[in-house]
């Protein structure tokens, strides 16, 4: 009987299991990397209450099994909660040696401004698929997150417990299914843009050319539209970027404009993020004479003379001479949409006819409009898809049925009354 232990109620301890002086439980034993780690509980079964003023959710008998469990399967349980989600977000951001520097500033931004404090100081094991959950609906309804800055939060925070599940210090992963469940429960669709009709896109150009106001904007919103680049890229595109004898545009970069970690504004030059961002695009007649155009008229005012990340010889420039951002793109945009649209309104009143008016769209949308006119005219994808760079050819897909649809309507409208059918 010698070496047996019991508790203060007379119950046979197991092994491993002891009684405090203060009546608290301890089980020790051995974790996954060779250390002796201790556990404690007030309570030794589930049926036992803990003494006046002490809490123990868990008892003990039931934190052992975890700990076997957990030793069992290589699982560092004990390491994981008694390290916080900030810790695990810095170890792992070390591994990302790889990342865009654009990219990389922008996750820290991200991180430091909403998951830090809130969400950062959990313990990583203690954190559950419902803490996920009530983190994500606290970004939405106190911070008015929109699905697209949920996404970023998600691609930030689901490979550091990814990572974490990886090198056993917890079992599961919390942010498995969140994001669909999130999405379910705010009835969340990703909106899909629509590309400007032909009558649209003839109104806006037309009418910016003719403006003394805005007929200085012409040349980018030509090139956005006859080359279908992404706004960074073209903000960015640079004199030496063009090829005028053989006629082609060499997109290699972008330019972008965001926060930094300290919370500063500036610009940065990124690189393309897969392979296929790399590309050339056949310039159409109009983006030459455009380009032509413009280089005439900075041989008069002034070129560019900015310097950004070792590259210059920009082409584009605002008023002060610096580069565009996007931002200040889309906003000459609203107001060049709300000049037309006024005037137009008031001339379709004078003629009697229905307005043509331009909706709410941004230098994407014109992207996309490119992309809508190339398939209306081009049927091979592939061709499509090289020229616009998407690395997943679903995309151009997308674009092209979208099309696609449009021409079969207007198809069958002009069959009406031309077959006989009833």
């Amino acid at each position: 009987m010698s070496g047996k232990k019991y508790d203060n109620k007379g119950r046979l301890l197991r092994q491993g299991e002891r009684q405090r002086e203060d009546g608290r439980y301890e089980y020790r034993y051995i974790d996954v990397a060779g250390k002796t780690r201790s556990i404690y509980s007030w309570r030794l079964v589930d049926t036992d209450k803990a003494p006046f003023g002490r809490s123990s959710p868990v008892s003990l008998r039931e934190m052992e099994k975890q700990a076997r469990r957990d030793v069992e399967d290589g699982v560092k349980s004990y390491t994981a909660v008694r390290t916080t989600l900030n810790d695990f977000y810095e170890s792992y951001m070390e591994t990302k040696g790889r990342l865009k520097s654009s990219t990389r500033e922008n996750y820290k931004y991200l991180y430091k401004k909403y998951v830090r404090d809130e969400l950062g100081n959990r313990k990583i094991g203690a954190i559950k698929n419902s803490d996920i959950k009530k983190f994500y609906a606290h970004l939405i309804d106190e911070h008015g997150f929109a699905p697209n800055s949920m996404e970023i939060i998600h691609t930030i925070l689901h490979p550091v417990f990814k990572q974490a599940v990886l090198d056993g210090y917890i079992r599961t992963n919390p942010k498995d299914e969140v994001m669909r469940d999130i999405k379910s429960s705010y009835d969340w669709q990703k909106k899909k843009r629509h590309a400007l009709t032909k009558e649209q896109q003839s109104a806006f150009i037309s009418f910016i050319a003719a403006s003394k106001v805005y007929k200085h904007w012409l040349p980018l919103f030509t090139v956005l539209l006859g080359t279908g680049g992404r706004i960074g890229e073209i903000v960015g595109l640079r004199w030496q970027d063009c090829d005028f004898d053989k006629g082609i545009i060499n997109i290699n970069h972008s330019l972008i404009y965001r926060k930094s970690e300290n919370g500063t504004c500036c610009f940065q030059v990124t690189t393309p993020k897969t392979k296929a961002g790399v590309r050339q695009i056949p310039m159409l007649s109009e983006v030459r004479n455009a380009l032509r155009e413009e280089q005439l008229y900075q041989m008069r005012t002034g070129f560019n003379d900015t310097k950004i990340d070792g590259f210059s010889g920009f082409i584009f420039r605002n008023r002060y001479g610096d580069c565009l951002s996007p931002h200040c793109v889309n906003r000459a945009i609203e107001r060049i949409s709300r000049d037309y649209n006024a005037a137009e309104t008031k001339l379709a009143e004078q003629e009697k006819r229905v307005a043509v008016l331009l909706p709410h769209f941004s230098a994407h949308h014109l992207r996309h409009t490119f992309c809508t006119r190339f398939c209306e005219n081009e049927t091979n994808l592939k061709i499509i898809q090289e020229i616009m760079g998407h690395a997943d050819i679903t995309t151009t897909m997308d674009v092209n049925n979208e099309a696609t649809a449009d021409e079969k309507a207007r198809s069958f409208a002009n069959l009406e009354g031309k077959i006989k059918i009833s």
